[in-house]
């Protein structure tokens, strides 16, 4: 064997060599760098502790710095206490045991929002709108809606006593209620929207998602023999299991097709889901509704049916979660939900937002979002969501709309129409024509709201203060604001419409509950209208899904 030979294979055995030692003084120096800091934490936390000038809540202090940890690295990462297993248990199972209702804290109180049908805070007489006071004795003033929460919930047959102010009466109520298992459907409607095309809704990816869905679609088949479309509503479905994103899917699309494959570090946890199972039905006519509230397993959906070329998708672009999370015990019944791994539909795209803003996704321009290929060679775009194929303005994001629901006005203004009607129309037949009444409300209860321009306009008249040209531009910042007050003065009854079918869902809902509040909100659904266009023009519904 020649000198070169020789000395090229011990050159290569060196190199082999230096990089294993290279690799096992990298690995060592980082398991160091852990085990250091973890024994500079514990010392630090333990001198906190003992010294401090005042009491502290070991646990309390301890959870701050586990929070501030997990939140530094995505929104989906997040520590589970053992008292809100509970709350993790609705988002897997779809059932929890508690009261059964919906909360949310207005002002200083916690109040309910919606009360489940069937379920203990409906069967004890709890209404929307109530405050709660006091929960087992003990104020509830400043508690968050986690707090109640977890005070809320708690084993079967357990009681908790409530002392709630409810709007339209001088004294507070104390109401005992007994906890039970509480099943929220994450189908709770589905029906005909016209002659011959079916809805379905799903609200959330929990347990025998896939099931309910493809029952629904298969009574709507059998009831409706004639049925030409189905509308599958996935607005506001934060997501839930990724196996019953596949399961879903498999609802519309055959046995053996690529879903989803998953990437992250541990390359041993790498996977690729396909469908298992013979699909309900590949070929009726589908048009998928998404919009910003669409997320993770929604996206895994409206993704595969959009690269597959399966359906149409009307909405707005969806929110952005590209991310799978799995979760680990970390002892004492508590578990850290933390993301392992990203997602990719069958086109190779991975919708991830980059980055985040208050806990929310930046929107990313299409310019700078990665071109892939559907099946039929449609350009469809990674990062930032899924795009629907018709986008369709969201009335919720007209400013005067955003005002009223962030400040509650039309949730209040249903509680005050809920205490005066002890019943109303059917779902069917109720239409809310009082909207003079609604506006009176509003004034009664003196609504203002700032515009994006008011606030320009503001920080306009501070600057020009500081610089010293405020004389110099008075009339015109006068003339300005004077023309936003007429402005704003119409806006309320340019929007009537939208804001009449918000008011409908929410007195609906009082009576009917969430089914009555998705069967009424179809009425004036400007995407439910484009979905039946498109169902009923096929020659259009087909160009979509081609090449274009």
């Amino acid at each position: 064997m020649s000198k070169i030979k020789i000395s090229a294979k011990l050159g290569l055995l060196l190199l082999i060599g230096f990089s294993t030692i290279a690799t096992i003084d990298s690995d060592h120096n980082k398991y160091f760098e852990i085990s250091k800091n973890i024994e500079i934490f514990t010392n630090l936390y333990k001198e906190v502790n003992t010294y401090y000038v005042d009491d502290l809540d070991p646990g309390q202090l301890m959870r701050t710095g586990v929070d501030a940890m997990l939140e530094s690295l995505d929104p989906y990462t997040n520590y589970i206490s053992e008292t809100e297993i509970e709350g993790f248990r609705y988002i897997t199972d779809g059932k929890y045991n508690g009261i059964g209702a919906m909360i949310r804290k207005i002002d200083d109180y916690v109040t309910i929002t919606e009360p489940y049908d069937n379920c203990p805070a409906q069967k004890a007489g709890l209404k929307a709108g109530d405050v709660i006071l006091a929960v087992d004795g003990k104020s509830a003033k400043g508690k968050s809606t986690d707090d109640v929460s977890a005070i809320l919930k708690g084993f079967p047959g357990t009681e908790v006593e409530l002392t709630i102010k409810r709007p339209g009466e001088a004294q507070d109520k104390k109401i005992m209620l007994v906890r039970d298992e509480v099943i929220v459907p994450n189908v709770p409607y589905s029906g005909m929207i016209s002659d011959d095309v079916g809805y379905v809704a799903l609200t959330t990816f929990t347990r025998n998602a896939g099931k309910n869905v493809g029952e629904a679609i298969k009574k709507l088949k059998a009831d409706n023999p004639s049925m030409k479309g189905v509308v599958f509503d996935l607005r506001g479905n934060g997501g839930g299991l990724l196996t019953e994103a596949v399961n879903v899917s498999n609802v519309f699309i055959p046995k053996g097709e690529m879903v989803v494959t998953t990437k992250g570090k541990v390359a041993d946890w790498d996977r690729s889901f396909k469908t298992l199972n013979k699909s309900i039905d590949e070929q009726i006519p589908l048009v998928v509704l998404i919009n910003k509230g669409s997320a993770s397993a929604s996206e895994i959906v409206s993704g595969v049916i959009q690269d597959l070329d399966r359906g149409v998708l009307i909405g707005q672009r969806s929110y952005g979660k590209g991310l799978v999370q799995n979760t680990r015990d970390v002892g004492y019944n508590s578990k850290v939900k933390m993301t392992t791994a990203k997602y990719y539909v069958p086109s190779g795209r991975c919708i991830q937002g980059v980055s985040y803003e208050g806990g929310e996704p930046i929107d990313i321009p299409d310019s700078l979002r990665t071109s892939f290929k559907s099946r039929n060679g449609r350009v469809v775009l990674d990062g930032g969501g899924v795009k629907p194929d018709i986008a369709v303005k969201e009335d919720l994001d007209i400013p005067i709309i955003k005002d009223l629901l962030r400040k509650y006005m039309i949730f209040e203004f249903a509680t005050d129409f809920a205490l005066k009607n002890e019943k109303i129309a059917s779902i069917a037949d109720f239409k809310f024509t009082n909207f003079d009444d609604f506006a009176a409300f509003l004034q009664k209860r003196e609504f203002q709201y700032e515009t994006k321009s008011e606030k320009v306009l503001e920080n306009l008249k501070k600057i020009s203060t500081k610089e010293g040209f405020k004389e110099t531009f008075k009339a015109d910042i006068k003339s300005l604001e004077d023309k936003i007050a007429i402005e704003k003065k119409n806006e309320l009854y340019d929007n009537k419409v939208a804001i009449t079918s918000l008011i409908e869902k929410e007195i609906i809902s009082r009576y009917y509950y969430q089914k009555g509040r998705i069967q009424i909100g179809l009425r004036n659904d400007l995407e439910i209208k484009e979905a039946l266009e498109v169902i009923k023009d096929q020659a259009k519904y087909k160009s979509l899904l081609k090449t274009q």
